[in-house]
Formats: C-alpha cells, sequence, structure tokens
C-alpha cells in the first residue's frame, strides 16, 4: 500500500530542491531514458532512515561538484509502483532496493549503488563513491 502523501511530500520536496525531475509513470521514466544524451541519474527515493540520512545528503554533497550527470529523475518506492519498476527494469543484474542510485550513459547502466552501500555510512562517504563515478562517467 502507498505511504500517505503527507508522509512523502517533504521527501519529493527535498529532492525536487537537489535538481531531481519526478517520473511518476512508467512512461515519463522511459523517456528520461530513452531521451537523455549523456548522463541520467536515477535516485530511486524512499521514507528509510538510510535514505534520509545518507542517500539525500550524500547527493547533495556529490551534485555540488564540478562534475554531475546531464540529467537527474527519481521515482519514489512505495508509491511510484510502475515509474519505479519501470527505472528498475534499466538496473539488471542488480536486485531491487530502496533507496537506489542509478547512472545511466546513453541509455545503459555505468553505476550503481545499492542500499547495503548506502545503509550506516556518512554522507561524506556516499558523496565521494558518487563524485567517483561522475569523474569517471559524466
Amino acid at each position: 500500500m502507498p505511504y500517505p502523501p503527507m508522509l512523502v511530500e517533504p521527501m519529493r520536496e527535498e529532492a525536487r530542491q537537489l535538481g531531481f525531475e519526478e517520473a511518476m509513470t512508467a512512461e515519463e521514466v522511459e523517456q528520461a531514458v530513452s531521451g537523455t544524451q549523456g548522463t541520467l541519474l536515477i535516485l530511486v527515493n524512499s521514507v528509510c532512515g538510510c535514505a534520509a540520512g545518507g542517500a539525500r545528503p550524500g547527493l547533495q554533497i556529490a551534485l555540488s561538484g564540478d562534475r554531475r550527470p546531464d540529467r537527474l529523475i527519481t521515482v519514489f518506492a512505495g508509491q511510484d509502483l510502475e515509474a519505479t519498476a519501470k527505472a528498475r527494469e534499466h538496473f539488471s543484474p542488480y536486485q531491487p532496493s530502496s533507496p537506489q542510485i542509478a547512472l545511466l550513459k546513453e541509455g545503459k547502466l555505468v553505476f550503481m549503488m545499492q542500499r547495503h552501500d548506502i545503509e550506516g555510512r556518512p554522507p561524506e562517504a556516499i558523496a565521494e563513491d558518487l563524485r567517483r563515478a561522475f569523474a569517471e562517467h559524466c
């Protein structure tokens, strides 16, 4: 069952403030993947503590650097069910996790950060991993 909007909206807003476009349908995800030249970062957002304490703050730090993806989109696990499923079709061979941060280049997955890469780590360490991926692919 989807989370109540009043619980999710502040987390959606936090991603929007970082420059993420929301993809709330499978079609919006597919248009972003197929229609983005260069690099596309997809955040599978979540209500969990590691998204709030690690993923989103880590992204904020990483995105403040010189190198960053050309486009940012987010889907919300537990809320945007079809959009999340469509995004995860592009994450093979990785299993679904929430949160999840994927970097695609010309529609192909080049970097993945799973929940186990985020949980229990400080935002600065997460940001460093993301910045390395940005330096290599963006």
